[in-house]
């Protein structure tokens, strides 16, 4: 569990660089990216106009480019793994909320958790 935590992380940071800069995925990641969490961050990045559009429908008034960079790519990496068989639902989230616990807020995380709770309440109703 500790190495697919870690490689959650490091594609989040991966990530937040990405849309913070706009620089190519990894450029300003010090040393050289684990490959599993720059694969990850790749996948992520690509689907990331559709997991926004998905975002902002499940926030009520939140689009996705509103919310903090953090916020963004912890439920753009949280959304990819629901969308996946890997990954349980509940950790999904769960991993989300510590995430955005640790590197954003506990406001952060909550918002977090309401967006995520209503997408997998959506996907389990379909």
């Amino acid at each position: 569990m500790a190495g697919r935590r870690a490689t959650r992380r490091t594609a989040v940071f991966l990530l937040f660089q990405w849309d913070v800069t706009g620089q190519p995925l990894g450029e300003l990641y010090e040393g050289e990216a684990p490959a599993e969490a720059l694969a990850v961050a790749e996948s992520v990045a690509a689907r990331a106009p559709d997991l926004d559009r998905r975002i902002t429908a499940a926030s009520e008034g939140w689009p996705a480019d509103r919310l903090g960079a953090v916020e963004r790519n912890v439920l753009r990496v949280a959304l990819t793994e629901i969308d996946g068989d890997d990954v349980p639902d509940e950790v999904a989230v769960n991993e989300a909320v510590e995430l955005a616990k640790r590197y954003a807020s506990d406001d952060a995380a909550r918002l977090v958790n309401g967006i995520l709770g209503r997408i997998v309440r959506e996907k389990e109703a379909a």
